[in-house]
């Protein structure tokens, strides 16, 4: 079955489409064929009652007044009988069967197949002037009527068969023909250069929406083919940096092996090793949330987040404190993304801060909002919706050489917006920036 299946999906749309209409065509027109075949029969026989019922009433007239009925039409017999179906007009028995007998004493119709060619007899009882009770009939041979049912039944076989051929090859021409417009444009998608997009038909029809589907489907690709080079451009730009100091530090660690001079080269060593190796871990985060990878959720603390982030910040100036509210504000978040969040804010707030950063956590309605404030120089307002994209560095006061990549704000709106929640930069009540992030809280 499941060759057949595959088979069946290997062929083309056309072929299918037009075996399944001539399939369906071919099972509708042999059954209404064969209906109709059956038909033939009843329409004989409904016109043969319908020329011996005026027969037949003229018979009845005639009983009943005491003559011998005479029909006018000769292939009609009409017969006098009595309720033991004995002849009682001098002619000859008709043959007609006990079970004929007692239908037609009901005046029910009979067609007695018995007969060459097969007689239809309609009857009914009628009271003689002397009382007796006669049974009066009247009955015509059904000349060709297994003939015509045999022949109309095949007849109107082979009609369905050749009607279905026709459906067949119609829906192939038809898909063809429709088709054609949905070949041209795969033809011209495939040969279409780089930046360029499909022409939209004039009809406002399925063909359009499929160009408009495929145009926005080329702008999606090109646009995540150019964050790709970008984003490796960067990337290779930012790791030649460390690269490169790491290796002519060793070089010259190597080349003057002073015990003074090898640990100053070894400390900076480390400094940039620690630099590239923040450098990396973003990176991989970064590539870990393009391809989709969400770290399970669970209820994270980040009035205790803050104050564990708080802690590993070592420095004494600026001074850095905690404005959060008694107990605890639960967020749904992975700890680990909560914790690079709250490092990164304040790594950037501390490094620009000039006396003291302010870690804010504020209940608001269904959500917790994290607020960072500095009294550094700020970010200008234009550079406030770029500051979260990766590599960018702010060209004015805040962006002092200080050997950042460029990555920690980008991971910072990543991780909250993967997450549901929404980070902006703003000017800080004390002068500088204020980064505020709003979770969904529990």
């Amino acid at each position: 079955m499941s060759k057949i299946k595959e088979a069946w999906f290997r062929r083309s749309v056309r072929f299918r489409i037009a075996t399944m209409a001539t399939a369906a065509t071919l099972i509708i027109l042999l059954a209404l064929a064969w209906f109709s075949g059956r038909g033939i029969g009843g329409l004989l026989i409904g016109s043969a009652d319908r020329e011996l019922q005026p027969i037949l009433d003229a018979a009845i007239a005639d009983v009943a007044a005491g003559r011998i009925p005479h029909p006018d039409t000769p292939y009609v017999q009409v017969r006098v009988l009595d309720t033991a179906g004995t002849p009682q007009d001098n002619l000859p028995d008709p043959g007609l069967k006990e079970w004929a007998l007692r239908d037609l004493k009901g005046a029910e119709p009979v067609l007695q197949y018995s007969d060459d060619p097969p007689t239809r007899w309609i009857g009914t009882v009628v009271t003689a002037p002397d009382g007796q009770q006669r049974l009066v009939v009247a009955g015509a041979g059904l000349a060709g009527y297994e003939q015509a049912q045999h022949v109309g039944l095949n007849w109107l076989l082979l009609a369905g068969v050749l009607g279905a051929a026709a459906t067949g090859i119609a829906t192939w021409f038809a898909v063809r023909s429709s088709l054609r417009p949905v070949e041209r444009m795969r033809v011209a998608a495939s040969r279409l250069p780089a930046g360029q997009r499909l022409p939209l038909p004039d009809s406002h029809d399925e063909l359009r929406s499929l160009a408009e589907s495929m145009n926005s489907l080329l702008d999606r690709r090109d646009e995540a083919t150019e964050r790709l080079r970008r984003f490796t451009g960067d990337a290779a730009h930012e790791l030649r940096s460390p690269v490169a100091s790491i290796r002519v530090q060793a070089e010259v660690a190597v080349a003057n092996p002073d015990p003074v001079l090898s640990q100053e080269v070894l400390a900076d060593i480390v400094h940039e090793s620690v630099r590239l190796s923040t450098l990396v871990d973003g990176l991989l985060t970064l590539a870990r949330s393009d391809a989709g990878e969400l770290p399970s959720a669970e209820p994270v603390d980040l009035v205790a987040a803050a104050e564990a982030a708080i802690s590993r910040c070592t420095t004494e100036t600026p001074r850095v404190t905690l404005q959060a509210p008694t107990g605890s504000a639960w967020v749904q978040a992975a700890p680990a993304e909560v914790d690079l969040v709250l490092d990164n804010l304040l790594r950037n707030a501390v490094l620009y801060a000039r006396a003291h950063v302010t870690v804010g956590v504020l209940p608001a309605g269904g959500s917790i909002r994290l607020v960072v404030d500095d009294d550094g120089p700020g970010v200008a307002a234009e550079h406030r919706e770029k500051v979260f994209d990766r590599f960018y560095r702010v060209q004015d006061d805040r962006a002092r050489q200080t050997g950042g990549s460029g990555l920690g704000l980008a991971l910072v709106a990543e991780l909250v917006r993967r997450r549901g929640g929404t980070v902006l930069v703003t000017e800080s009540p004390d002068g500088g920036a204020r980064f505020q992030v709003r979770w969904k809280s529990l």
